[in-house]
């Protein structure tokens, strides 16, 4: 992604929260960080990437969901896009959040890994609205 920038990594938190998991008098408990929403699951389940690392907590392959957030999105904003879409997406829109988090689907470990902004930085409005099925059925 060419036009990637104020990249933010949070693998400094997600090592705190591990260590708090795994600390002899334990300050977290893993209900507490296995707590992943269940819509969060079904959307790892349904719109996840594969990743090559393992869950942390019980081994199992973990996925990635990348949600985008803007002014620029209209009512797109906060939906779950792929690698790919961002690609398509950085030539069309002037500027919006991505936020990557890390989900195991068979536990329910969820972590924000990362955040940047994409786009090229011509100011758009955003898409004309469209019916949704809510607006159609309330």
């Amino acid at each position: 992604m060419w036009s990637k920038r104020e990249a933010i990594d949070y693998a400094l938190q997600r090592r705190h929260t591990l260590q708090a998991l795994r600390r002899s008098p334990r300050t977290l408990s893993r209900s507490d960080a296995c707590d992943a929403d269940p819509m969060l699951i079904r959307a790892a389940l349904h719109h996840g990437e594969d990743t090559p690392e393992r869950c942390p907590i019980c081994e199992a392959r973990m996925v990635h969901l990348q949600y985008v957030f803007g002014e620029q999105l209209g009512q797109y904003s906060g939906r779950i896009k792929s690698a790919a879409e961002l690609e398509q997406m950085q030539n069309e829109f002037g500027e919006f959040k991505v936020c990557v988090v890390e989900v195991c689907t068979d536990c329910g470990w969820n972590h924000m890994i990362s955040s940047f902004l994409l786009g090229d930085g011509v100011t758009r409005r955003p898409p004309r609205r469209q019916k949704t099925v809510e607006d159609i059925y309330g």
